[in-house]
């Protein structure tokens, strides 16, 4: 017996799908949304407030990583100010978390365009960072109500980005695979988006520009998205949202790296994950596999290439162990201890 919960979301996908965005808004009934963007993408803010016209009561573009408490104080201040009853995100992760933690605090509605391949606009899980750590908890408030996929809005996301940004979309689906509450569903759903993203990203990074593998890249991630959404998360979010909160770090980069390592402590007692894994990366290695793929697409080669300090290790550890997620194998202080030294030192 199983119980699969389908998230009520609306997606719009394909190659010029940014011009309906007036219409999604519409079709929810808002009159004046105020649009999210981080600092570097104000070019793209400003294309969708021309399409929205009217319905733009103004801009905010201070979203950052890991979603800090002062950003979002700041963001309220400007859906008072404009009066909007709602959001338009544009961007990925930073900008849609941020979208999230406005409506978990105020109810607001969103529209979400994503640009990166992060996925999070497919689950209903929100973050939080204040003094350095990161909370994050499940709330159906925050899933957005439409997501417009425009593939062609990635095709000037850098080669740096687009990377390690498809891995940390395949992280949601390996992890989904080994979860408490998976489903058939959610396999299916895990082997399209990673099969899709292993294959595409490689051509991604070689030519930004080619059109059929941006394509397959967002809707892997579409579909890797939809697998964190559905399920529960364990170690490797853990670890990532640890790491990330404390120290600071890149969120693709980040998870794009720990990845091999959860995987390979995790799925000598995952046998079924495993299976699904290996013939979607058509591999019979897949931490190998998981590996060779991230140095193909431009992954820093472990934690101490973004700038971790050996010494923070163990005080990740020490996070980690305080609030554990559920996880197929209870990790102890020395697996931990273990499994972060090899991600710090990278390599092989």
């Amino acid at each position: 017996m199983f119980v699969h919960d389908a998230q009520p979301m609306r997606v719009i996908f394909g190659t010029g799908a940014v011009e309906r965005v007036a219409e999604e808004v519409d079709r929810l009934g808002l009159r004046r949304v105020l649009v999210l963007a981080t600092p570097r993408q104000g070019a793209l803010a400003a294309r969708v407030t021309a399409v929205l016209g009217d319905r733009a009561a103004g801009t905010y573009d201070g979203a950052r990583m890991h979603v800090p408490a002062e950003t979002v104080a700041a963001a309220e201040q400007a859906l008072a100010a404009t009066g909007a009853d709602g959001c338009l995100a544009i961007g990925g992760g930073s900008t849609i978390g941020l979208a999230k933690a406005l409506s978990l605090r105020h109810g607001v509605p969103s529209v979400v365009v994503p640009t990166t391949y992060a996925g999070s606009e497919m689950t209903p899980i929100w973050g939080l960072t204040e003094d350095g750590r990161k909370t994050t908890g499940r709330d159906p408030v925050v899933l957005p109500r439409s997501v417009v996929y425009d593939p062609e809005l990635t095709h000037d996301l850098p080669a740096a980005v687009s990377g390690p940004s498809g891995l940390n979309a395949i992280a949601h689906a390996v992890e989904a695979l080994y979860a408490p509450d998976g489903t058939p569903v959610v396999s299916a759903l895990a082997e399209r988006g990673v099969r899709d993203l292993a294959t595409a990203l490689p051509s991604v990074v070689a030519d930004g520009s080619d059109a059929d593998a941006r394509s397959r890249a967002l809707e892997g991630a579409w579909l890797c998205g939809a697998c964190l959404g559905a399920t529960t998360m364990g170690l490797h979010h853990k670890l990532c949202h640890a790491l990330g909160g404390m120290l600071d770090l890149p969120h693709a980069e980040t998870h794009a790296i720990v990845l091999p390592h959860v995987a390979a402590y995790n799925l000598p007692v995952a046998p079924e994950a495993e299976a699904v894994l290996r013939r979607a990366l058509d591999t019979g290695d897949v931490p190998g596999a998981l590996r060779g793929l991230a140095r193909r697409v431009g992954v820093p080669d472990g934690l101490r290439a973004l700038g971790v300090d050996h010494a923070d290790l163990a005080r990740v550890v020490d996070e980690v162990l305080a609030a554990p997620y559920r996880n197929p194998r209870t990790p102890t202080r020395d697996d931990l201890e273990e499994l972060l030294e090899a991600a710090w030192r990278g390599g092989s």
